[in-house]
């Protein structure tokens, strides 16, 4: 191949990427046995240590619902004096703004689903009620000129309702741009995405959100991510949404293995040339870590794959 046939095919791809990490919240959300605040906070520094600028640090929801992050208070205190990177923290209503803003958190975010079932099943409110909860943190959170992030749930398809129509998903995206929402996060809850169904629901999102304003967030249940992210980047997305390990699922989702490792879309970013700022010897530090300590193998093929080169080079 040719370098001006290289160049033509990637012209569209952004020259930097921004990775957000959501491995210390949505990836150790659903662990059973309860992690040392210790652990959480060390690993959030390793994460920032190989240059990753968004990690999302813990969300301040009932601890009776999540009991892992029950300690969100404590991982935000222990991570004040941590620098280079932002810190948002989840907020399902009022209240839980309101202690995440107490606790010293300075960027927060929302998460409405695109599916009615899921919105009821996960968050106990229909999809109009829980925009009205957005809504309220959000003028809240402006008042006090803090950011709102808004992740959509379910954008192609839901473990209840299957296919979600990309209109669904405009109207939700278009109601939290609409209450001042600084970015917009699309994730791929349950995995079940391919470019096919990517595409129509971007070129819809497109319409009524601008481009720069959005990231994508997928699993990896049937190994369609690092496509997904692909094609996304293609239509001009330039923030990506991923786990350390690959860490992660969804508790409603039957079968959802998780999200995509940041370990491999960083090692794909590479090959592609782009920018990222993030060390990926360093970020696989992060997950050796938070591996050791969870007793398993790590979910990213890069990470695996690189440090049995590692090893076996070391062996020569």
């Amino acid at each position: 191949m040719t370098d001006t046939t290289m160049l033509q095919l990637l012209k569209t791809i952004p020259y930097h990427v921004k990775i957000v990490e959501v491995g210390a919240r949505d990836g150790l959300q659903n662990e059973k046995a309860i992690i040392p605040t210790n652990i959480k906070v060390e690993l959030i520094e390793l994460l920032v240590s190989s240059g990753l600028s968004v990690v999302e640090a813990t969300s301040f929801v009932s601890p009776k619902w999540v009991p892992q992050l029950a300690d969100a208070k404590d991982v935000l205190a222990a991570i004040q004096n941590v620098e280079g990177a932002r810190f948002p923290v989840l907020t399902p209503n009022l209240k839980g703004f309101e202690a995440a803003v107490a606790a010293g958190a300075k960027e927060v975010a929302v998460f409405p689903a695109a599916s009615e079932s899921f919105s009821k099943a996960n968050l106990n409110c229909g999809i109009e009620d829980n925009l009205a909860r957005c809504r309220d943190i959000a003028s809240a959170a402006g008042s006090l000129s803090i950011p709102v992030r808004g992740y959509i749930s379910c954008v192609v398809g839901c473990p209840l309702e299957g296919s979600i129509a990309p209109e669904k998903v405009a109207y939700v995206a278009k109601s939290l741009y609409e209450m001042g929402c600084a970015e917009i996060s699309l994730g791929d809850t349950i995995g079940v995405g391919t470019p096919g169904t990517v595409i129509p629901m971007l070129e819809a999102v497109f319409d009524v959100v601008p481009t720069d304003m959005l990231a994508v967030h997928f699993h990896d249940t049937y190994g369609q991510a690092l496509s997904n992210i692909l094609i996304s980047l293609q239509m001009g997305i330039s923030t990506v949404d991923s786990s350390v390990a690959g860490l992660g699922g969804c508790p409603y989702a039957k079968g959802a293995t998780g999200n995509v490792a940041t370990e491999d879309v960083v090692y794909m970013l590479n090959g592609l040339g782009v920018k990222t700022n993030v060390d990926l010897g360093k970020l696989m530090l992060a997950g050796d870590f938070i591996c050791k300590h969870l007793g398993r193998a790590s979910g990213s093929k890069a990470a695996t794959a690189l440090s049995k080169v590692t090893s076996h080079a070391s062996k020569l």
